[in-house]
Formats: structure tokens, sequence, C-alpha cells
């Protein structure tokens, strides 16, 4: 049966050869653990063994390792699909697999570095003065500043930025094509200001003649590209003593800090330019962590 099933998901549901493969062992060793428990045929298999190979999928045993959640799911999945076919095959009367889901994988917490840890990358844009730092520290600023994604950031115009004292803000387009305007806040829209009108002239004449209407502008007078503010961003980490810097995290500082301060969720879901507030509320649980710390280490009665 087990032949036929893989058959049918090469030839009927067209699996790729990789897929296939996987499949293939998984099943095999879910078989193999339906004769260690003496089921000769898919008509005896419970739901309870079904859930025992769950579990021996996640712990490991003498043959295998633990596998990570995904893989553990692909396995599950792979489970269901042969019970369903051997059911629609009239092999058998019943599924044992129905009820039984793969695990949910673990959701991992965004990274933040600290404000001081902010400070000491931005401060670490490169030489003071040069045309090229004073790019750097605009744009660090508001990575920071904003939250935006790199992509979002390398995808302004000039004229997407208002300094103006009464309207100081950016518009950043996001995925979907969506826009939205964030606020400026002082360090990002002086650092701005500094390279709008002391760098970008003179590195926009470096094109030759060849004008853009690009925010960020490469050492050629070209648009900054992604793979070039990824750069700026690295020296500036490794000039700073940083590892494991990247645009995200600059990302997840920014809502991992506002939400320290107190700023309710859905501004920040507006401000990250997330269409759900469900993707937002995975960065108020740094911040429950962030007070269970502060509660354990200061509260009295918290203390071992």
């Amino acid at each position: 049966m087990l032949s036929s099933y893989l058959a049918h998901l090469a030839v009927e549901r067209g699996l790729a050869a990789n897929t296939l493969a996987s499949y293939r062992r998984d099943l095999l060793r879910y078989v193999e653990h339906l004769k260690s428990l003496g089921r000769l045929s898919f008509g005896g298999v419970t739901e309870a063994d079904v859930t025992a190979f769950l579990t021996v999928l996640a712990e490991g045993d003498d043959k295998h390792r633990a596998l990570v959640a995904s893989s553990a799911a692909r396995a599950v999945s792979a489970v269901r699909g042969l019970h369903r076919f051997v059911l629609r095959e009239g092999v058998c009367d019943h599924d044992p697999s129905r009820r039984v889901r793969p695990p949910r994988r673990l959701r991992r917490l965004p990274k933040a570095i600290s404000v001081d840890e902010v400070e000491r990358l931005i401060a670490a844009s490169g030489p003071e003065g040069a045309p090229l730092t004073m790019r750097n520290r605009a744009l660090l600023e508001l990575l920071y500043g904003t939250g935006a994604r790199i992509s979002e950031a390398v995808g302004l115009t000039v004229d997407d930025v208002d300094l103006s004292p009464e309207g100081r803000g950016v518009r950043l387009r996001g995925k979907g094509g969506r826009a939205r305007t964030v606020p400026l806040g002082r360090f990002a829209g002086e650092a701005l200001g500094v390279y709008l009108s002391r760098a970008r002239p003179g590195i926009a004449a470096q094109g030759k003649g060849r004008s853009t209407p690009g925010l960020f502008l490469n050492a050629r007078g070209g648009r900054l590209t992604r793979q070039g503010a990824w750069e700026v961003l690295q020296i500036a980490a490794e000039r700073g003593g940083l590892a494991g810097i990247s645009p995200h995290i600059l990302r997840h500082s920014f809502a991992t800090h506002l939400l320290d301060g107190g700023v309710d969720v859905r501004v920040v879901q507006e401000l990250l330019g997330h269409a759900s507030v469900t993707t937002t509320q995975v960065y108020t649980l740094v911040t429950v962590d962030k007070l269970r710390e502060v509660y354990a280490a200061a509260h009295p009665r918290a203390r071992h």
C-alpha cells in the first residue's frame, strides 16, 4: 500500500523528487513504528499509535535524532495523507490520524539590541565629515528611527522626505504597495538634513549627468542598492564591535523600544506597516519577558 501511495504522490500530485524522497523516508519510518507495535495492517492502527509516532519524532530514538518542528510536521503530514489514501481505497473503514495535528513551529522571538548598542552602531558610521559618512549615518538613523525595511529605505526618493517642522516624516512603501507615513525623530531628521544639504549634491555629481531621484546614493551617484545598504550596516557593526546585526534587527529594536516605552501595539502596527496586528503582537512577548526579568530582579518576593 505504501508503494501505491508514493506512486499516487508522484503521478497524481506531482510532488518534486526531493519532497517525495522525504515522504518516503518518513513513511518507511512510520511503517517500522507500526510494526514495533504489532500493527500488521492499517485496519488495526489507532489514534494512539499515530500520536506515539509523533512523540518518537519529537524525542528521537536509538536510530534517529529528534526532529525539529518543521520536519516533524512534514512527517505527520505524510502519515495523514497515507491514512486518507488508505481509507479512500477501501483498505480500512477509519482514519486514525484524522485528529492528530502536527507540532506547532516555535515562534522565534525577534532579537533587539539595546539603545546603547544602537548609539554605538550609528557612531561607527565612518570618518567624521566625509560625505559617505553623512549618508551612512542618515541611513542608519532612518532604519532605526522609522522601523523601515531595508527595501523601503533604499526605495525612497528625495520627495518622500518632509523635513519641515510641522510635517517632519517619511513616506514608506511597504509590501503589496501599501504606503504609510512615519514621523521622523530629531536625530533621524537632523541626520537626513545634513546628508541632503551637505553630502548628497556632491555624491550625485559623481553620476556624470545621470540624475536619480533616489534618496540614498552610492559612491558613483546612482541609487544605493539593498546590498549596498547591507554593506553600510555590516561595516558600521564591525567598527562598533557588534555581531549579528541586520536591518531587520534594527526594525525589531525600533518596535521593541517603542513598546517598552508604553506605545500601544496598534500604533506600532501602523508604524511597521503590518497588515494585521497579530504580526506585531510577537513583539509584545519580548517586552513581557523584559518585565519578568525586571520584576524578578526588583520584587522582594520574587527573588530566589
